[in-house]
């Protein structure tokens, strides 16, 4: 059986200061840095062996990629620099929330009503102005995943993708654990591992690790 683990990065800086974040390339906060590490801890506390690593460009998913593999402590993830063995793509970034970008939530709830701010946040197909829409990353996710990612699955490795929320949902979407209509609910945590298990190229469970 091999898995596919998806980790959204630990609490960043605008995490914190509720902020629409999108492709602003933000820090982890220290309570961040720590959920990365106890992810790592999760991880190797269920004895899983991870082939192939993948992550966004983005600093806060590398860096959750980085302190969570520390912890893991599997030698052939990091290379003879001691760096370690991460496949980056902007694909698997944060949606981009375009003229939100840095305005914090709550203000800009009481700006254009809750309600217009939920359907560009939780929406599938309603893109927030100059941003992209959750349709939109799957869009985006789904080449990349389909070339790059899914063949390794099929050969029977052990995939570890560290992103972002909705990189994250449009994952789950391809795969096949939820329809477009049903994502708006879904919430995923920060620096909570959760592995989809397969059999012969199929999923046979899910679950978040403890």
């Amino acid at each position: 059986m091999n898995k596919l683990i998806l980790l959204r990065h630990g609490q960043s800086q605008w995490n914190l200061e509720n902020r629409f974040t999108g492709w602003k390339d933000v820090p982890l906060t220290t309570q961040g840095m720590n959920e990365a590490i106890a992810a790592g801890k999760i991880i190797k506390r269920n004895n899983i062996r991870i082939d192939l690593i993948f992550s966004s460009v983005l600093q806060r998913a590398n860096e959750t990629a980085r302190l969570a593999v520390i912890e893991i402590n599997q030698p052939h993830l990091w290379d003879n620099n001691n760096e370690l063995i991460v496949i980056k793509n902007q694909s698997l970034n944060e949606r981009d929330y375009g003229d939100l970008v840095g305005l914090n939530k709550k203000e800009t709830a009481d700006k254009y009503g809750k309600n217009q701010v939920h359907e560009w946040r939780r929406s599938y197909d309603v893109a927030p102005p100059g941003g992209e829409s959750l349709k939109d990353v799957v869009i985006r996710v789904q080449p990349y995943f389909d070339k790059i990612i899914e063949p390794e699955i099929k050969s029977k490795k052990s995939i570890l993708i560290v992103a972002h929320g909705n990189s994250l949902r449009a994952t789950m979407i391809m795969v096949g654990l939820y329809r477009p209509e049903e994502i708006s609910t879904i919430e995923i945590p920060t620096g909570s591992p959760f592995v989809i298990n397969y059999e012969s190229g199929k999923i046979v469970d899910s679950e978040y690790l403890v």
